[in-house]
């Protein structure tokens, strides 16, 4: 199966500027940070079932691989097709380790700072329309996806998404408008569930601010604890962006 009929088997759509959530004349800049973030929501450690997560996963990698490109871009820009010959889609590479080697260290007091900076920005309100018709207004999907997201930031973020509605920006999901009580309900017990195993793990492990993600996730490697894969990746899922803080440090989904 070629990548653009792998990419509408994962992601509803064959445009690979739509499953980056990026337009056509997205920047070089551009197409790597939205990788970045997208690829973050569907890490392999996310809790969507392994073997679904992982095969988006590569398959992200490889629309940036043909975005990033200037000669396969132009090429898919101008016939709507992919080389799947081409020495970027190997398919033996290793997709995780390619995606360890473009980014750079992020510690968590980065992320802290960028999270006071991104929430109510135009930025958010945006990543969270392209979530909502994503995910046709399902508040589980789009709270185990969006930036920050925790169990008390939902009403925040139900209500930029109902102002949306409200103004005719969004279509109106029954999933959205319709949702039960016992569905939220279940959905706030379940985050504050995951919400004390991730402090307790945190304290076992003797996780600090200071540490970065890279150093996390080897320690993470190491460990046998249930349910330290879920911490790690639901730190980098949720809150880690690329960006530029020069072309070092830098922002902190998922």
């Amino acid at each position: 199966m070629g990548l653009l009929e792998r990419c509408e088997e994962l992601f509803k759509t064959s445009n690979l500027y739509e499953v980056l959530g990026v337009n056509k004349e997205a920047s070089d800049a551009d197409v790597r940070r939205a990788y970045y973030k997208v690829s973050l929501q569907v890490h392999p450690d996310r809790a969507q079932g392994d073997e679904l997560a992982t095969e988006k996963f590569q398959a992200l990698g490889k629309v940036y691989e043909v975005l990033k490109d200037k000669d396969q871009r132009a090429i898919y820009d101008e016939q709507g097709i992919v080389d799947e010959e081409s020495d970027c889609l190997d398919q033996d590479r290793n997709w995780e380790e390619y995606w360890r080697l473009l980014f750079p260290k992020i510690s968590l007091a980065d992320i802290q700072e960028f999270e006071k900076k991104y929430k109510g920005t135009a930025e958010e309100k945006e990543d969270l329309s392209r979530l909502y018709t994503q995910h046709e207004g399902d508040m589980d999907q789009i709270m185990a996806a969006a930036l920050f997201a925790e169990d008390d930031e939902e009403p925040r973020i139900r209500g930029i998404l109902q102002d949306l509605v409200d103004a005719e920006e969004l279509p109106a999901y029954k999933a959205f408008t319709h949702e039960s009580a016992k569905k939220r309900s279940s959905r706030k017990r379940r985050a504050q569930k995951e919400r004390e195993e991730a402090e307790e793990l945190q304290k076992e492990m003797g996780i600090s601010s200071n540490d970065s993600l890279e150093a996390l996730i080897k320690r993470r490697q190491k460990s046998s604890e249930h349910g330290f894969n879920s911490l790690i990746a639901g730190l980098e899922a949720k809150y880690c962006q690329s960006g530029s803080k020069g072309s070092s440090k830098r922002k902190g989904k998922k």
